[in-house]
């Protein structure tokens, strides 16, 4: 069974999810993170395959995307990682789950492993420069042209109004710039995705997420300084093709345990692992998972 719909945290959060269960016995539940630009949509090819294999999946719009509140601020990924907690205590989940991350959801994922370790089995994320880590300040120097949009959502007002009715094109330039393999994305998920964030709010909280990141840079670095590395099972995950792939080992090795650490490639695919080549992105995620019943 698998259903789409809203959860009330608070007055003013609701957070939409997809949830798909299993029609036999339960081996766990996977919580799946998206990141930008993109909504819980991105995990529809892979939910299926791991419903197929008896794990429970929870897909959440993250606060600001796809069918989750608009709110005016707060995207601090230690905020949004304490959305996510509040999700599963609204859904009654008292077991540890497997969480998993990507590019935004990855730094969400990260702050939640670090602030909820007891509530995981295992957390999987990359395809990100974790703010706060030597390769985030890296990437804003010696990759600034592909990476151009860090600064660029950082401005107060202009992307917005730049932006405005040009939804599709600044999407597409995502997918057409970083993604392997083009013919993952057709034309209506391109206009699923632009109409997400077409909706009023939508595009500024997307940009919102990326004007948090020095609060995150100092929160991440305050907190590993206050509370140690992250010591729960870790799988780092990229693209074959990615350019992040040559960095997430030094970048995860900064933020987690040395012997909890798992280094994944999906072959195959660049920087949109579950989109791209959703078989291969399952078989590492489950190889990973597995070993973390």
């Amino acid at each position: 069974m698998s259903t789409y719909v809203v959860a009330q945290l608070s007055d003013d959060i609701r957070i939409a999810y997809r949830d798909a269960t299993p029609s036999g016995a339960q081996r766990g539940i996977i919580v799946l993170i998206h990141g930008f630009p993109q909504t819980s949509y991105q995990y529809r090819h892979v939910i299926p395959l791991l419903v197929g294999k008896g794990y429970r999946c929870i897909a959440p719009d993250y606060r600001g995307a796809g069918g989750s509140s608009k709110p005016e601020s707060d995207f601090t990924k230690a905020t949004m990682a304490s959305d996510i907690h509040e999700l599963l205590d609204h859904l009654d989940i008292i077991e540890p789950v497997h969480l998993v991350g990507h590019d935004i959801g990855g730094m969400i994922a990260f702050a939640f492993a670090h602030r909820y370790q007891t509530r995981l089995k295992s957390v999987c994320w990359g395809e990100c420069p974790l703010p706060g880590t030597k390769t985030y300040y890296r990437d804003r120097t010696e990759h600034a042209v592909q990476q151009f949009h860090f600064i660029f959502h950082s401005v107060p007002d202009l992307p917005e109004a730049l932006i405005k009715g040009n939804e599709r094109i600044y999407v597409s330039h995502f997918f057409n710039r970083i993604a392997y393999n083009l013919a993952a994305f057709t034309e209506a998920d391109i206009a699923y995705y632009a109409a997400a964030y077409s909706q009023p709010g939508a595009m500024r909280c997307g940009l919102g997420v990326y004007r948090a990141f020095e609060q995150d840079a100092k929160y991440n670095q305050t907190a590993l300084e206050a509370r140690g590395k992250v010591n729960v099972p870790t799988m780092v995950l990229s693209g074959e093709h990615s350019r992040h792939k040559e960095e997430a080992e030094e970048m995860v090795l900064e933020v987690t345990e040395k012997k909890q650490v798992d280094i994944g490639v999906v072959k195959g695919a660049a920087h949109y692992l579950a989109e791209e080549t959703p078989e291969r992105f399952v078989e590492v995620l489950l190889r990973f998972i597995q070993k973390h019943p």
